[in-house]
C-alpha cells in the first residue's frame, strides 16, 4: 500500500429494532496489552448508545468518509451481542466505521483492533502471513472487554461472533476452529501463482517452502459461538478435517458474481469451503467487488488513488451502488445474528 492509501486506510441473536438506525451509536478506543506483542494493540469498541456525549467523525481522511458516533458515551442498557471483527491486509479498524456502526445501531456491540504489521501504515507480507498473531490480537482485545467494569457486564457472552474481511475473514474463521496447512498454501500459489494474496506475499520475500510453523497453530477461541467471513482469504489452505469439526453456524458472504477474484470464492468454483462446512449460510452481494467493502469513497479519492499509483480501492464493478451494497450487506449479517 502506497503512502497515501497507508494514511487513509452470532446461533439465535435478539437484534434490536433497526428503528435505531437514525440515532448515532457509541464509539470508544482501549488499549490492549498483549502478550505476543511488543507494544499495545489499538482497539475500538462500537455499541448501542445509552446517553450519547459529543459527536465525532471516525474514520474519516483524504480518500474515504467517515462514520459519525456518539464518542465515549454510555452503553445501553441490556446484554447485547459482540461481534469481534478484524479487518482486511492494509485496512483499519476505523475505516469498517460504517459496518460497526451500523450493527450497533440494531443492538450489537462491535470489538475491532488494528493488527500491527497488517493494518494502514504497518503493512508488511512478511507480518502479515503471521495469522496466529492476528488471532492473539483478538483474543488479547475480548479478554479486555470482558474484564472492562464499563464495557463487560453488557456484553452477552454466550453470543459472541467473530467477523472479518478478506485476510480478516481467514481470522474470523480461524478464530471459529478452521486450521490452516503450510503445504496447501504452497501448493495453492503455485496452481494460482496469478493471484493477488500469492503476489502480495511473494512482493515481501515470503517463501511458501518455508512458512512460519505457527501457520498451522490451532487458533480456536471455545468463547465464539458463529463466525461471518466475507471474501476470506486463504480458504484453499484450510484442513479439511478442522472444516468438518466447524459446527458453529457461518456465513460466507462473497462480493460480485463470476468477475469475483477465484481466491475469494467459496463455492464449487473456487476453494468449495461453502459445501464442505457443517452448518454454512452463503449469500452474494452484487454488482461488486472486493473493495466494495471498504468505506465509501469521496468525489476526489479515485484521482488521488490514481496520482499516488495506489490500489484502485474506489473502483466498483459497473452498476455498483457502494451504499446499497453495505445496506444489502449488512442487511445479510443482521439476517444471520437474528437467527
Amino acid at each position: 500500500m502506497k503512502p497515501l492509501m497507508i494514511a487513509a486506510a452470532v446461533a439465535c441473536l435478539n437484534v434490536a429494532s433497526p428503528a435505531l438506525a437514525d440515532s448515532l451509536a457509541g464509539y470508544d478506543r482501549i488499549t490492549v496489552n498483549a502478550v505476543h506483542r511488543s507494544a499495545p494493540v489499538a482497539a475500538s469498541v462500537w455499541y448501542p448508545l445509552g446517553k450519547p456525549t459529543y459527536r465525532g467523525l471516525i474514520g474519516d481522511n483524504a480518500v474515504f468518509k467517515g462514520t459519525w458516533a456518539s464518542v465515549g458515551a454510555a452503553v445501553a442498557e441490556g446484554r447485547h451481542p459482540l461481534v469481534v471483527l478484524s479487518h482486511g491486509s492494509g485496512g483499519n479498524m476505523d475505516g469498517l466505521g460504517w459496518l460497526s456502526s451500523q450493527l450497533a445501531l440494531h443492538g450489537v456491540m462491535v470489538l475491532a483492533v488494528n493488527h500491527p504489521g497488517s493494518t494502514s501504515g504497518d503493512s508488511s507480507p512478511r507480518r502479515s502471513i503471521r495469522l496466529d498473531e492476528r488471532a492473539a490480537d483478538l483474543r488479547a482485545a475480548l479478554d479486555t472487554v470482558l474484564s472492562d467494569p464499563n464495557l463487560g457486564p453488557y456484553v452477552d457472552r454466550a453470543r459472541i461472533v467473530s467477523l472479518g474481511f478478506s485476510l480478516g475473514g481467514a481470522t474470523a474463521l480461524n478464530l471459529a476452529g478452521a486450521r490452516l496447512n503450510r503445504a496447501s498454501y504452497k501448493s495453492y500459489c503455485e496452481r494460482l501463482s496469478g493471484e493477488g494474496d500469492c503476489i502480495f506475499f511473494q512482493k515481501g520475500g515470503v517463501s511458501f517452502d518455508n512458512l512460519p510453523e505457527v501457520f498451522e497453530s490451532d487458533m480456536r477461541d471455545s468463547r465464539i459461538s458463529a463466525a461471518i467471513a466475507v471474501d476470506p482469504g486463504l480458504t484453499y489452505a484450510f484442513t479439511p478435517e478442522s472444516i468438518a469439526e466447524m459446527k458453529l453456524p457461518i456465513l460466507l458472504i462473497n462480493l460480485g458474481g463470476e468477475e469475483r477474484w477465484k481466491a475469494l470464492d467459496v463455492t464449487q468454483n473456487g476453494s468449495d469451503l461453502l459445501r464442505r462446512l457443517p452448518n454454512a449460510r452463503y449469500a452474494v452481494v452484487k454488482p461488486a467487488n472486493h473493495f466494495t467493502f471498504l468505506s465509501e469513497c469521496k468525489p476526489q479519492g479515485r484521482e488521488l488513488l490514481a496520482e499516488e499509483r495506489d490500489d484502485p480501492v474506489c473502483d466498483d464493478a459497473a452498476g455498483t451502488d457502494r451504499h446499497q451494497a453495505h445496506r444489502e450487506i449488512v442487511d445479510h449479517m443482521l439476517k444471520f445474528l437474528d437467527r
